[in-house]
């Protein structure tokens, strides 16, 4: 089975199956979190109160966690939510969002790799770098990252360390689970023009991880269809505004035919 086969397959089964997607995450990307999940035919939960969180991740097909609006009370409430979807074979995708800006951020993070079995990490050059120990510059939570490390190396490196699949996006996006690399070459400039694309990025891992238990095929199908949907919105906007509606225009009305030609991605077994 082709790449391109795969993702296709993948997203039918969201539509089919719908899965209940509970989100952990920061309150500036909650809303577009909510309509990514929606559009793709998936189902959005936010639950964040440590009372009632376990019962809600037992609802779920998938779980996210994102640290982007940090607190310790976040923090608490992610690993419990995340210990009782380890308990029922729930996949658990983390958003390491700004680790390595704060100390908070990266202990915070590190803590929940190492209190909850992770089945995706998903970040950029900089918040993965940081996690590793490798010196990276991070400004804020949006910002541009610089890392001296070859993207797939450090995917290899981190996915080894966390045992987990490692998914960074950046110009070229590359997925690892230790062995296997995949590189997704799609994408437009504007998706880095709009704030939370990096956090829809990783609730779309998230719904595909609840209906793909190979968990690098779900991250490279979530980032493949993201990028390929960026460059189709592209078309039609002249400028941010215009581009984050066509997005979501795009998540809702692709094309299997579109989507399998405008796919580039090359895999590494």
């Amino acid at each position: 089975m082709t790449y391109e086969e795969k993702c296709t397959i993948i997203f039918k089964k969201i539509k089919e199956e719908k899965p209940l997607v509970h989100h952990i995450t920061n309150f500036v990307v909650i809303n577009d979190n909510a309509n990514t999940m929606l559009a793709i035919g998936a189902l959005p939960v936010m639950s964040y109160a440590r009372e009632e969180v376990e019962e809600m991740v037992a609802l779920s097909q998938a779980l996210v966690l994102n640290i982007g609006t940090l607190t310790p009370e976040t923090v608490e409430s992610a690993i419990l939510a995340g210990r009782k979807a380890n308990e029922l074979g729930i996949p658990v995708v983390l958003d390491p969002v700004g680790a390595g800006a704060t100390q908070f951020r990266t202990e915070s993070a590190l803590k929940i790799l190492q209190e909850v079995k992770i089945s995706i990490l998903r970040g950029n050059t900089g918040e993965i770098g940081n996690l590793l120990g490798i010196k990276a510059e991070v400004r804020g939570v949006e910002g541009g990252v610089v890392v001296d490390a070859d993207t797939s190396d450090l995917a290899q490196r981190a996915s080894q360390k966390f045992q987990t699949v490692v998914a960074i996006t950046g110009k070229i996006d590359v997925v690892s689970d230790g062995k296997r690399v995949v590189k997704i070459k799609n994408g437009d400039i504007l998706l880095t023009r709009i704030t939370g694309t990096g956090c829809m990025a990783t609730s779309l891992c998230a719904a595909c991880a609840a209906v793909e238990r190979d968990y690098l095929w779900a991250a490279s199908s979530a980032l493949g269809f993201l990028g390929v949907c960026g460059e189709i919105a592209a078309r039609h906007s002249s400028g941010p505004g215009s581009f984050r509606v066509s997005l979501f225009d795009t998540f809702y009305g692709i094309k299997e035919e579109e989507f399998k030609a405008l796919l580039s991605v090359e895999v590494k077994d």
